[in-house]
């Protein structure tokens, strides 16, 4: 039996799509993103490759090649279009995001460090250490003014990302904080 996802992909009224796995990886499926305005999607997974896809109809209409690893994280610019490979990191990307209207990239790495990226030049601006594990997952604020991170023992720390400097760290372990995110008020949820 064929396994499908089921998107419910408009905010504003029930449309449906159900599309078999096989349209995203032929591994398993680390990310998939929606497109914030169009009927667009990005996927990556362990098969080294991410895929833009159209909705409803689940066509790819761009596929990415020539990574080393796997893919565990994707996200849209709004350029749409690749600019550059950034090095830097030693160990594997686990989480990748644009600052708000912006072309400053963060990413977290498994080498226990955040980069700070200009993704116009693809030159990393600044890195971020204090982590004792691998980091699973970094955002910024809906603002901009902070960051916050989580590794894999379950640390999470916030970061001023004006004078990039860490602000706290928690410690929720031993189990791994995989996902963290800010809700519209600024509050760090792990």
């Amino acid at each position: 039996m064929d396994k499908y996802c089921h998107f419910i992909y408009s905010p504003y009224e029930a449309i449906h799509c159900y599309l078999p796995l096989t349209t995203f990886s032929s591994l398993s499926l680390c990310s998939i993103v929606m497109h914030p305005h169009k009927d667009l999607l990005v996927s990556c997974g362990e098969d080294r490759v991410w895929k833009m896809v159209g909705l409803p109809k689940g066509n790819v209409l761009l596929t990415g090649l020539g990574h080393t690893d796997w893919l565990s994280n994707c996200c849209f610019h709004p350029s749409e279009r690749c600019r550059y490979t950034l090095y830097g990191h030693t160990d594997s990307v686990n989480s990748i995001e644009f600052f708000p209207y912006s072309n400053t990239l963060l990413t977290g790495s498994a080498d226990k460090s955040l980069s700070i990226w200009d993704a116009r030049t693809g030159k990393c601006e600044q890195s971020l250490y204090g982590h004792m594990h691998s980091i699973n997952d970094a955002t910024f604020t809906p603002r901009g003014h902070m960051i916050a991170s989580c590794d894999a023992c379950g640390v999470t720390k916030l970061w001023d990302f004006r004078k990039l400097l860490p602000m706290v760290s928690i410690d929720v372990g031993p189990s791994p904080g995989n996902e963290v995110t800010f809700d519209s008020s600024d509050i760090t949820r792990s």
